[in-house]
């Protein structure tokens, strides 16, 4: 554990896909789900867009809190290792707009243990995402 007087060692998480039909991928996140472009890079060596995701977090999970994720989300184990997870304001309607641009529902939007609102889909790049929704502090 570092002193909290020292600078953090890592200052940006940045997950790099490698997509098969970038143009496909490009279209989909950065206009259909609505990461901004930061920058973009081209040279006859390819193409590399940088897409604002806002804040950044690494979940890591054991293999039965994953299983146990699925279960709750999907009913069944469909995640592969990684599986990328954006938090939106309306997961139904994020859902319906990313199913419509060529996404695959797995699940609907589906309430959590942890109340939230949380969709899966097979997305362009190979990804499985999911899309929550914070639905705020329970009420016992």
């Amino acid at each position: 554990m570092s002193d909290a007087s020292e600078a953090p060692a890592v200052r940006e998480l940045r997950l790099v896909v490698t997509a098969d039909d970038y143009e496909e991928a490009l279209r989909f996140y950065r206009d259909v789900l609505g990461l901004p472009e930061r920058a973009a890079f081209s040279s006859p060596d390819g193409r590399v867009t940088l897409l604002d995701a806002g804040r950044a977090t690494l979940e890591l999970t054991d293999p039965n809190h994953a299983a146990f994720i699925d279960d709750v989300e999907v009913g069944r184990r469909v995640a592969g290792p990684v599986r990328v997870a954006f938090q939106v304001d309306d997961s139904t309607a994020a859902t319906a707009r990313l199913a419509a641009a060529g996404a695959e529902v797995v699940a609907e939007p589906t309430r959590t243990p942890w109340n939230s609102l949380n969709a899966r889909l097979q997305a362009p790049g190979a990804l499985q995402l999911t899309l929550f929704e914070e639905l705020g502090e329970q009420e016992d």
